[in-house]
């Protein structure tokens, strides 16, 4: 008896200690807890691939890679520039917040990868194409107008097609090289009010991407039914002109938009995207079984904690990064995790002027964070984070500003502002939407290091700031910063590392580093 016992504790404590072991080795919702939104995905043997969309950022198209669907590494982006004019460069007072370039498609056909998409700031098309998906080149081909949310369709027949649109949905034929609508061509709308499967009201069908699975055409679109949530919607038919049939795919914690993707095993999986607050749009996984010819989303209709997939590695350093600013011989200036808000000027910054440090040089008088040209980006992760930056500010000028900010409509900053021979640490807080300077300290040496701390978790989007003086303690700086999610910018918090001159130009900023965590220290 006492052995039975004894048997039946040991197996208890096995199962104690294996359970949450084995819960923990498997990947979580959301997968890349981010600003990821738009995904389209390929597989290319046994690789991953997937585009998003990063709008006003430059380069734009982010190409991520993975080998299990979770762990994903920035490997290039489809252009440096979008084009060169005043919205795009942040000049003339104009800028391309929450514009640039929109959801995107990305195709592999006979050899090669094509990314689309699409910008109301060009008024084209743009569709980019390489035979080496993380070296390049890349062909650039762009035409008018801007077909919205377009999914490129390679067909067997050697036709290609792009469907786009909002409320009715529209197939052109493109010319055979891409370089625009094929005249007398498919241009015909295949399916009118396709929002009706979901209701018919509010928001009406976006975010296209067609695939074809054994024969027939499947369609996934994003609907927002009044009064309802982010809902994906499926439409098939046995020819790409149609007619479709349509029925309502996923209604579920507002997890909507996106496609299909089939792992080598022949597992099939939904990515989509879900609105997160002020972290942004993140990724989402969603396992799938075929019924009666449809493609079923959901266990029981619900968006799974965890998945039947290796577990998450973390963000860093496959989307995000620490970097140190310093370069070996053939390395690239810049790695991939950074992006510039808006077109840089790449005569004012440099990371050779000064051995071990990014050097951003002011070139213009600037007013506010949101116009100042030459900020250095990336994302903040969830459900914590911080960023950390070491600054000197020998090179500055009076009235020139640099530092650490948190980048959205309602922005925070944590920096140092020169006033004549005065130097101060200050903090700014615009969580009303207009800037406030909230604590100013004077400062008499030449560096100090400045922190943010970012706390996401359950859409808390609340922020703090710190300074450093000797690279020890860490005071607390200013106030409390809440984070929004606004449709103006319409992307996550970002850190960026600014400077910009209010009074004369000619100023420049060093900066010694910067560092990023998932882990915050909690202290207010």
């Amino acid at each position: 008896m006492r052995n039975a016992t004894n048997r039946l504790w040991t197996t208890a404590l096995i199962v104690t200690l294996l359970v949450p072991h084995l819960y923990a080795q498997k990947a979580a919702n959301p997968i890349i807890y981010a600003d990821v939104p738009d995904m389209s995905m390929v597989r290319v043997g046994d690789t991953y691939y997937m585009s998003s969309t990063t709008m006003h950022m430059s380069p734009g198209v982010p190409i991520m890679k993975s080998k299990d669907l979770v762990n994903w590494k920035l490997i290039n982006y489809a252009y440096d520039t979008l084009a060169n004019v005043d919205a795009l460069n942040l000049t003339n007072g104009k800028s391309a917040y929450g514009r640039g370039s929109w959801a995107s498609s990305i195709r592999f056909h006979k050899g090669a990868y094509y990314v689309s998409t699409f910008s109301a700031n060009t008024g084209k098309t743009h569709i980019y194409s390489t035979e080496n998906i993380e070296k390049g080149p890349w062909k650039a081909r762009s035409f008018a107008p801007d077909l919205d949310d377009n999914s490129l369709f390679f067909d067997d027949d050697g036709k290609v097609y792009m469907i786009s649109g909002s409320g009715n949905l529209r197939l052109v034929e493109l010319n055979e090289d891409l370089s625009g609508i094929k005249p007398g061509g498919t241009d015909q709308v295949i399916i009118e009010k396709a929002s009706v499967p979901s209701g018919g009201t509010g928001l009406g069908p976006e975010g296209s991407q067609l695939f074809k699975i054994n024969s027939k055409y499947y369609l996934f679109n994003i609907t927002w039914p009044r009064g309802g949530m982010r809902t994906v919607v499926i439409h098939r038919a046995d020819k790409i002109t149609g007619p479709y049939e349509g029925k309502v795919g996923l209604q579920d914690l507002g997890v909507a938009q996106g496609g299909l993707v089939e792992t080598p095993n022949g597992t099939w999986y939904a990515y989509l995207f879900r609105d997160y607050g002020a972290v942004g749009r993140v990724p989402y996984l969603v396992p799938v079984k075929w019924e009666d010819g449809w493609p079923v989303l959901g266990i029981n209709g619900k968006v799974p904690e965890t998945l039947d997939l290796p577990p998450g590695k973390g963000l860093i350093p496959g989307i995000v990064a620490s970097d140190e600013f310093t370069r070996k011989k053939g390395e690239h200036a810049l790695p991939l995790v950074w992006q510039w808000n808006h077109n840089p000027d790449n005569s004012l910054w440099s990371i050779v002027a000064r051995k071990g440090y990014l050097r951003l040089i002011t070139g213009r008088i600037d007013t506010n964070f949101l116009m100042a040209r030459n900020s250095l980006t990336q994302r903040t992760i969830g459900p914590v984070c911080s960023g950390v930056i070491s600054l000197d500010v020998s090179g500055m000028k009076d009235g020139d500003f640099a530092g650490l900010g948190l980048l959205q409509k309602n922005y925070g900053q944590a920096g140092v502002k020169i006033n004549g021979e005065s130097k101060a640490i200050v903090m700014v807080n615009a969580s009303t939407g207009k800037p406030e300077e909230i604590q100013s300290i004077p400062l008499t040496q030449k560096t100090v290091l400045f922190k943010a701390e970012c706390n996401f978790t359950d859409k808390k989007d609340v922020a703090y700031f710190f300074y450093s003086l000797d690279r020890k303690t860490w005071l607390p700086l200013g106030t409390q910063l809440k984070m929004a999610y606004t449709i103006p910018q319409f992307i996550g918090y970002r850190f960026a590392l600014f400077n910009y001159a209010t009074k004369a130009a000619g100023g420049y900023a060093d900066f010694d580093f910067f560092r990023i965590s998932d882990k915050i220290s909690g202290v207010k």
